[in-house]
């Protein structure tokens, strides 16, 4: 029998769409800042010659170049003033991820709540600021390297595309931020998917004009679309999958009646990380890459080495890429969810699981359960990335449509989709409970 939930979920219509005032005031705000977002892509950053950057990613083009691209929204090949994008946040998120668990002044943070939350993002935010003035500083002087693109190199130069990258990275951090509170979904996601998305119908148009052109044979084409169909059908099918730990509650006395005990269950979903690990991945290898492919024409013949040994579709970018994923579906599953804190909360609340004695045997059986969910999550993760880059680098596709992408686009999908209801499921219940308190009150 469906649960009240479930039914609730079934009555969702455009009509109580329709009535939810403060859910369509969320998503107009989502929507309005994404255009804000998309229209900052096409500011460039001042003292650049446009034609000369179209030429330089022209001979850079491929490989990294077109997947930075990607996430960004095509910011990085215009040169834009968010063409950093959201990634050195990113970057530091890891990076106090990775000290928190090290760090025991961190830790301690981690376990004040809400209080210790706002200091860890505000380290965060201070180490989005060194990062995006290292990286600009890099991007600066790269491009200064590039014979024509800037128009009067020099110190001045690079002082204003620092400060112009910092502020392009710290509004694009708030705007995200904005989203999450006063929109609908996670920000920071939401600016990821609306870059990808955005690139998608150029891609898609390049792959007509190359088939038209003969250079993609229409066999290829088809083959392409249709395993990209088939996976983004996988993809939602391991999103959806969990495994359900059965939790059985005792029989409990309430004066003199007694009533039966109930079976409920804990799902662990087989992919507790989400988009985290690739996003992760993505940016820990492609903007060094970036940032050294600008160096590569006037610079030492081993930089030259390195992005050739490291370009999309060879095998150590691609261990590397698998590996660092591997990592971050452990670390990240480690964070998200505690065994030790679960069995606990269970045995306080009278709960265990059928023929596992409640307390530390719990805890080790959700531990053994949970790592071989995440090993088989990770495999999906690194197929699901790894595995269109490897027949695209052997078809020769000369544009970039990987796994990586269409996992972030159907998994951001999927959350806002899953906000939306959740938000229209609670208006439903307050709407119920109006009525009831009017009848109530006529009786």
């Amino acid at each position: 029998m469906a649960s009240a939930a479930e039914q609730l979920a079934s009555n969702i219509s455009l009509s109580s769409f329709g009535k939810a005032e403060e859910l369509k005031k969320r998503i107009l705000f989502a929507l309005g800042a994404l255009v804000v977002y998309r229209l900052c892509s096409y500011i460039p950053i001042p003292g650049i010659d446009a034609d000369a950057v179209s030429r330089m990613f022209a001979n850079l083009g491929g490989g990294f170049v077109d997947i930075i691209n990607t996430f960004s929204g095509g910011a990085l090949q215009r040169t834009s003033i968010i063409m950093l994008g959201i990634m050195p946040y990113i970057s530091a998120s890891i990076i106090m991820q990775l000290l928190t668990t090290m760090n025991p002044t961190l830790a301690g943070w981690k376990k004040e709540g809400e209080q210790g939350r706002k200091k860890i993002n505000q380290m965060t935010r201070y180490g989005t600021v060194l990062l995006t003035v290292v990286q600009g500083w890099a991007v600066a002087s790269g491009l200064q390297g590039q014979s024509g693109v800037v128009v009067d190199p020099g110190i001045f130069f690079i002082v204003t595309t620092i400060i112009t990258l910092l502020g392009g990275t710290m509004f694009l951090m708030w705007l995200g931020e904005q989203i999450t509170q006063r929109g609908i979904g996670n920000g920071i996601s939401l600016i990821i998917f609306a870059g990808i998305v955005s690139e998608l119908p150029r891609n898609i148009a390049q792959a007509f004009t190359l088939t038209q052109n003969g250079s993609l044979s229409v066999t290829i084409l088809l083959m392409l679309l249709i395993g990209a169909i088939a996976l983004v059908w996988f993809i939602v099918f391991c999103e959806r999958a969990q495994r359900r730990v059965v939790i059985q509650y005792p029989k409990r006395q309430q004066g003199n009646r007694v009533f039966q005990g109930d079976k409920s269950h804990l799902p662990l979903k087989l992919n507790v990380a989400g988009v985290i690990p690739p996003i992760f991945a993505s940016s820990l290898l492609l903007m060094p890459l970036t940032i050294v492919g600008m160096y590569q024409a006037s610079g030492p013949e081993w930089l030259t080495l390195i992005t050739a040994t490291l370009a999309p579709g060879k095998p150590v970018y691609i261990a590397l890429y698998i590996a660092l994923i591997v990592f971050f579906c452990f670390f990240y599953t480690a964070i998200q969810f505690n065994p030790e804190d679960t069995a606990d909360n269970l045995k306080k609340h009278g709960g265990f699981i059928p023929g596992i004695r409640p307390g530390k045997r719990t805890s080790e059986y959700l531990d053994y359960v949970l790592t071989r969910l995440t090993v088989i999550g990770a495999a999906y993760i690194s197929f699901v990335c790894v595995i269109p880059e490897l027949l695209m680098s052997q078809a020769s596709v000369p544009f970039y449509l990987g796994g990586t992408s269409l996992l972030i686009v159907v998994n951001v999908t999927m959350d806002t989709v899953s906000q939306i209801q959740s938000h229209l499921m609670a208006q439903q219940y307050e709407s119920l409970l109006k009525k009831t308190r009017l009848k109530g009150g006529r009786r």
